[in-house]
């Protein structure tokens, strides 16, 4: 039992792990010494800027880059500018627009009717009553949007809020409108007369 491990494996059959065979290493070359620094400057017959010297035409390239990256940096500016200058003007419509709306809005709490309408590429939908809905189909009622609110308003109120902030006009129905046309009644979706079910 006082067999290592290692001599009972060999004593299975298991043959002993090859050893690496040392490589010779060769020597490395020397490298070249710098001099010592003193208090003399290095002597060289090369400017001290590391080439030949720039030509006029490398330095009229040069000064373009400067010129176009700094024009690129102006336009940048400008319109980031322009962006935050939108940004606030539409701030300050919507605080208006949210001021002129106290009080204002018609929206009934015991409102059973739902109107549907498309508004910012989805079906959205503002509660009514019978009557309300009647108005607003002919147009006498409109609706805005406010806060993630829809509110039901009058048509004189909706102009005037049209007039402050029009993204906040989500529903306008005008009357003498012709209805929309639908998809059906394009011939190619037209059903032939003598198709058989």
């Amino acid at each position: 039992m006082s067999d290592s491990l290692k001599d009972q494996l060999l004593g299975l059959g298991f043959k002993p792990a090859p050893k690496p065979e040392r490589s010779v290493r060769k020597p490395e070359p020397k490298r070249p010494q710098a001099p010592p620094a003193g208090p003399h400057p290095p002597t060289s017959k090369t400017p001290q800027r590391g080439g030949k010297p720039r030509t006029q035409e490398e330095i009229d390239l040069g000064k373009a880059y400067a010129l176009r990256a700094e024009t690129e940096k102006r336009e940048r500016i400008a319109a980031e500018q322009a962006k935050q200058d939108a940004a606030r003007l539409r701030r300050e419509a919507k605080a208006r627009l949210d001021a002129f709306l106290v009080g204002k809005a018609l929206n009934d709490p015991a409102a059973e009717h739902a109107r549907h309408f498309p508004y910012g590429g989805k079906i959205k939908r503002v509660h009514v009553t019978p009557e309300q809905l009647k108005a607003l189909n002919a147009g006498e009622l409109g609706v805005l949007q406010s806060h993630g609110r829809y509110l039901l308003v009058s048509a004189a109120v909706l102009a005037e809020a049209k007039a402050i902030f029009p993204e906040a006009v989500a529903l306008e129905v005008d009357p003498s409108a012709p209805p929309p046309a639908e998809a059906y009644d394009d011939p190619q979706f037209q059903i032939p007369d003598d198709l058989v079910w």
